[in-house]
């Protein structure tokens, strides 16, 4: 995703971009992921934005979001001129920094609901679990090598606090003629996830994983080919918000008809999104490569794991026999400024090193080799809000992926394509656009409240992970808390 900061609309209708987190800035330098790590080696960046271009569509924002827009845009127009932007390369932002899940949106269905009647919410979570199909088909088609694995998603309860978290969820499927979500007993969660402290769970087969910078780095190569432009290393500072937009950078600048932001948690900065959403942290731990030992705890099968914290666990295995456990910390930062705590926060990766090492206690001596954190722009109901910046009627923006991106972006960037391209369909038309979620507090509440209720929510799983009682205010202060990756009884 682009890594753009902060945004300001001056009296020329435009909103002005500055960055805090890039790859060689000596203030803030960005760690990369494992997965970035990983697929780097053959990378040549493309071009830095220099002079004057021209295009029909201009798109700030490299990431899953970005570049499904792109494809789409162009398997719809072909001959539409599409020109994307991007402040790092293609994936240094969330893209290239998650977990690496391609989940459905069937665990948000409650939340679907609420603001969508039941056919929409059907069809927008039946495109979910499609959209998964379709980025097998789409590596498939391509020979991108991203590890996809559809090995199904187990949503478990590692306290008993968590037990049957998922009731709620399956009651609402069911009310609407769905059953995504098989039971598991305790002993076949235990069994498949190698570790007894899960206590029961459910599972979604359809789910799956893939290398997360791998796919970013295929789509990247694809959009390539297909006459996208691409300009990395081109921090946006600027884009006016008139007809053409003027997008500039540090050494050049665009002239486009229409205006895409897909720029992730960064859209906190500009001041008509940035009560829509809030950057919080999350950070990965990965383990060197421990085949054997996954064999010997028997979790073998693949399978994406996640806790139903709020705080939520989520943890895979790779392809060469690694574990990556990560961790929603729900960290924040002044300002939503993106700095330090979206890149390595020290304090969050240490959180979540302790819950894998209280998950798999049998794996204490295997060294960590890589650790990072990342940006989650997270709504209140933890789905994505589409619409068109107000004051303009050319300027689209798609945000709030809530830490579940990599499967919806395909949904994403079909919406955005159709507001790109003025189409009146079933995704221009579709429930997420234009919906009028809770907004979060203006700062300083936004910081110093969500801290406050962040410190309550960990003191609260802190004691019930351990069949602890938590404490009556903590228990209060977690209720306002923005819903999670899942909706929980």
């Amino acid at each position: 995703m682009n890594t753009s900061d902060k945004s300001v609309v001056g009296p020329s209708r435009a909103s002005r971009v500055f960055s805090s987190l890039s790859a060689g800035g000596a203030a803030s330098p960005l760690k990369r992921s494992f997965w970035m790590l990983e697929a780097e080696s053959p990378l040549q960046a493309c071009a830095t934005l220099q002079g004057h271009a021209v295009a029909d569509v201009a798109i700030i924002g490299g990431g899953y979001v970005g570049l499904w827009t792109a494809l789409t845009i162009k398997d719809i127009s072909p001959d539409t001129k599409v020109v994307v932007i991007e402040q790092d390369v293609c994936g240094g932002g969330a893209s290239g920094r998650n977990g690496g899940f391609v989940m459905s949106w069937w665990p948000k269905i409650a939340s679907l609901l609420t603001f969508s009647e039941t056919q929409e919410a059907l069809f927008l979570a039946r495109a979910s679990e499609q959209a998964i199909g379709e980025i097998e088909a789409f590596c498939g088609r391509y020979g991108i090598d991203a590890h996809f694995r559809r090995a199904g998603w187990l949503w478990t309860a590692t306290s008993e606090a968590q037990l049957e978290s998922w009731r709620a969820t399956i009651a609402a499927c069911e009310r609407v003629g769905e059953k995504p979500f098989e039971a598991v007993s305790s002993d076949e969660v235990a069994l498949r996830t190698g570790s007894g402290v899960h206590r029961s769970g459910v599972l979604e087969r359809t789910n799956a994983t893939v290398q997360p910078a791998a796919l970013i780095r295929g789509m990247r190569r694809v959009a390539l080919e297909r006459g996208v432009l691409i300009y990395e290393n081109s921090q946006v500072r600027e884009f006016t918000h008139d007809c053409p937009s003027v997008i500039r950078t540090a050494n050049g600048e665009i002239r486009a008809e229409t205006v895409v932001l897909a720029t992730n948690a960064w859209a906190a900065s500009i001041p008509e999104l940035s009560r829509l959403i809030v950057p919080v942290n999350s950070s990965i731990v990965v383990t060197e490569p421990v085949p054997d030992r996954l064999r010997s705890i028997g979790w073998t099968g693949g399978e994406a794991i996640t806790d139903s914290q709020l705080m939520v666990n989520y943890y895979r295995t790779t392809r060469d026999g690694r574990i990556a456990f990560g961790k929603g910390t729900g960290a924040l930062a002044f300002g939503s400024a993106i700095g330090s705590t979206f890149s390595y926060h020290e304090a969050s990766c240490s959180l979540a090193l302790q819950d894998f090492r209280r998950t798999y206690p049998m794996l204490a001596d295997v060294p960590i080799s890589h650790a990072w954190s990342g940006p989650i722009d997270r709504t209140y109901d933890s789905l994505p809000v589409f619409g068109t910046l107000p004051g303009t009627e050319h300027v689209h923006y798609g945000i709030g992926w809530s830490g579940n991106g990599v499967g919806p972006s395909r949904i994403g960037g079909k919406i955005l394509a159709s507001l790109a391209l003025r189409r009146s369909d079933e995704w221009s038309h579709c429930s997420l656009v234009e919906r009028k979620p809770k907004q979060f507090p203006p700062e300083p509440i936004k910081y110093l409240g969500g801290s406050l209720v962040r410190r309550a929510v960990l003191r609260k799983e802190r004691r019930e992970a351990v069949d602890g009682k938590a404490r009556r205010i903590d228990i209060a202060l977690a209720r306002l808390a923005p819903s999670g990756l899942e909706d929980k009884a």
